[in-house]
């Protein structure tokens, strides 16, 4: 807690610990979240007086004129909507933060705000509630933990049994934890306390913590609720609240988590919600938790991917990845700066791909959500470190990853939504840094494919013509197997092994030995291939009959 010695501030009575004093969440794993914790009636005129407007505008930024404020968000692509929003400053100084601030700010050598902090500094220093939406690496954890430490210099000292003054909801324990690096270098500049609670870690050293008081809490929605029902912690001294990455927790299924821990924290609150896409499940999380708030955005309007990233799309079938997969890396190795992050789309293929890749001598490392938090934190130390430059990687750390100098990034498998792509690729070109994303794209994504033309000619990225055949063929209602022969690369025409190929060519002759992009010459070549699959499935028949003792 702060140093009483230090700072002023009024005192509010002595609460303890409070709410529900219920146990854990039960041992059923897709139980109801919070049905324990119960919503609070708030009575405002009952509640302690906060103060959450601590903006003054620097005479720097009084000068600026209109024109020159437009001129600057033009420049910066920055949009926003809403009422009473100041000038974005442009210099560091212009935001009156405190002396230590100031001093952590100039050991980081950071030279001017990023776009989200220029804007989103005046926003949250007024005490305004407001909605960040912002790529990937754009600064956005500065935008509002600097802001909630000047929050938390005005409010009273933390008494025993308080639960934190600023709260930060984040869907995954390494994007909490990387939150937490930030936090705790700030604020122990600033004679604070902060603390990281998440699941797959011992719930004792995260107890004790909240136990001792800290104004500052960054938490998994999950293990949130497991200490609120439990009587570990409470948010009745919470008045700034961060929801970062909403969209990532919505999509995660934590909206019933969500909603159960903002039902506990009073309701005249300041809230700051973050969010890399602006989809209409986010916006109605906007209308119901925030007030006449401001809505910042960095960037394209629509769905856009940084454009510091070179985007390549390779259009291919499954059995063909990871012949690709190889001869790509062989050339990114070759590079001086060669971090890479692998995405695939489960479990088992992370685990695969990784020993396949070990084995071959590859300096590969995988994560995901089944792993424990010992091994997950141990791998993300050995590539940060460069010690294992390629991380195989499931969509669990796909936001939140922040590794500064990560060159590539390879989507193995294409993930679910355009937002995921985007979120994963985002993994390079932090700040202003460039890096390469190449994808494996085949004929089964074929519904996210408008959506990826739609994210590649918004960054000005290159078209892969069979992209675009992709959706001519759909268009024109070939097969599945079809698209397979036009996409198929290389001499094997798709096959997964020489052998694979050979016994094709000798159940069906001459159509193995075609080539596989062409199309049938003829009515007559298409009936004779017809009538050789027919008469291959008769014969096959008769044998397991006559196996089986079966009459027919």
């Amino acid at each position: 807690m702060r140093d009483k010695g230090n700072s002023a501030g009024r005192k509010f009575g002595a609460p303890r610990f409070g709410g529900s004093r219920g146990g854990p969440l039960s041992g059923k794993k897709f139980g109801n979240p919070g049905e324990k914790l119960t919503k609070k009636k708030w009575n405002l005129d009952e509640l302690p007086k906060f103060e959450k407007n601590f903006y003054q505008e620097h005479p720097d930024v009084v000068r600026r004129t209109v024109q020159e404020v437009e001129q600057y968000r033009s420049s910066k692509e920055v949009t926003v909507r809403g009422h009473n929003c100041p000038k974005p400053i442009i210099n560091f100084y212009e935001a009156n933060f405190p002396a230590n601030v100031m001093e952590v700010i100039q050991r980081q050598n950071f030279t001017e705000p990023t776009a989200i902090q220029a804007q989103g500094w005046p926003v949250a220093l007024s005490g305004l509630d407001m909605v960040g939406v912002a790529q990937t690496g754009s600064g956005k954890t500065l935008s509002y933990l600097l802001p909630a430490i000047v929050h938390i210099n005005h409010q009273p000292f933390l008494e025993r049994g308080d639960g934190p003054i600023c709260l930060v909801l984040a869907p995954t324990r390494e994007l909490a934890q990387q939150v937490q690096q930030v936090a705790a270098e700030y604020s122990r500049a600033c004679r604070l306390k902060s603390t990281c609670i998440y699941g797959g870690a011992p719930k004792g050293p995260q107890i004790r913590d909240l136990e001792r008081g800290v104004e500052i809490c960054i938490a998994t929605p999950g293990r949130l609720i497991d200490f609120l029902e439990a009587g570990k912690t409470n948010l009745r001294r919470c008045t700034y609240l961060v929801l970062d990455e909403a969209d990532r927790m919505l999509d995660m299924g934590f909206e019933p988590q969500i909603r159960k821990i903002v039902d506990q924290i009073r309701p005249d609150r300041q809230t700051l919600m973050w969010s890399a896409t602006w989809p209409k499940e986010v916006r109605q999380l906007a209308e119901d938790f925030l007030k006449e708030y401001v809505h910042i955005n960095i960037g394209a309007l629509e769905l856009s991917a940084n454009h510091n990233i070179l985007q390549i799309v390779d259009v291919c079938h499954d059995v063909e990845k990871d012949d690709k997969l190889i001869r790509l890396m062989e050339e990114i190795m070759s590079e001086k700066e060669n971090k890479t992050i692998v995405f695939v789309e489960t479990k088992r293929r992370c685990d695969d791909l990784t020993r396949k890749m070990r084995r071959d001598g590859w300096p590969a490392m995988g994560i995901h959500g089944d792993k424990s938090q010992q091994e997950r934190d141990w791998v993300l130390n050995e590539f940060k470190h460069g010690k294992a430059p390629i991380l195989i990687a499931t969509d669990v750390a796909s936001r939140g990853l922040d590794v500064e100098d990560v060159k590539f990034v390879i989507n193995y498998d294409y993930p679910n939504s355009s937002e995921d792509y985007i979120h994963r690729i985002g993994r390079t070109a932090r700040s202003t840094k460039t890096g390469t994303a190449y994808t494996f794209f085949t004929p089964n994504n074929i519904k996210q494919v408008n959506d990826l033309i739609s994210v590649l000619r918004e960054a000005n990225q290159a078209i892969n013509p069979k992209l675009l055949q992709l959706i001519e063929d759909r268009g024109s209602g070939r097969s599945r197997g079809d698209r397979r022969d036009r996409y198929s690369a290389g001499k094997r025409g798709g096959f997964s092994s020489f052998r694979e190929r050979e016994n094709f060519e000798r159940t069906y002759g001459a159509l193995g030995k075609r080539d596989f992009g062409a199309k049938a010459q003829n009515g007559a070549y298409t009936a004779q291939m017809y009538l050789n699959v027919s008469v291959f499935f008769i014969i096959a028949l008769y044998i397991v009959c006559y196996q089986n003792r079966i009459v027919i």
